[in-house]
């Protein structure tokens, strides 16, 4: 039974890290959200988060926003390939409903395991 936690060594923080995500990384997309993949030799997904003032406006749909990110990224991590992922939200995520949040995100994390996990070593 894995732990549903999002522990400090799961996050990206430093812009060197999503530098090299960005550089390298297989990118992702939907009407809501934008992931970009990359490889990483850590033992797990990590995330981190780019959720601009412009896309989504005031401190509380940004922070909105990144919990719901977090938390559907918490439920689906054990499932994911060992990728550094950074998610982008888009204009259209400001004011939608937190369901259609969770489930734009579940088939990103479904795009991401059939396309990264057979590039992966092992």
């Amino acid at each position: 039974m894995h732990r549903l936690t999002f522990p400090p060594h799961k996050r990206l923080r430093r812009k060197s890290e999503f530098d090299a995500v960005y550089a390298r990384g297989r990118r992702f997309g939907n009407g809501f959200f934008a992931v970009t993949a990359s490889s990483n030799d850590k033992f797990g997904a990590r995330l981190g988060m780019a959720v601009a003032v412009r896309t989504a406006g005031d401190a509380v749909e940004r922070n909105r926003i990144r919990r719901i990110i977090r938390d559907s990224f918490r439920l689906h991590q054990h499932a994911l390939p060992a990728v550094d992922l950074v998610v982008s939200a888009r204009p259209s995520a400001r004011g939608a409903r937190g369901a259609q949040l969770h489930a734009s995100l579940a088939a990103l994390w479904k795009q991401v395991i059939d396309r990264c996990a057979s590039s992966q070593p092992g």
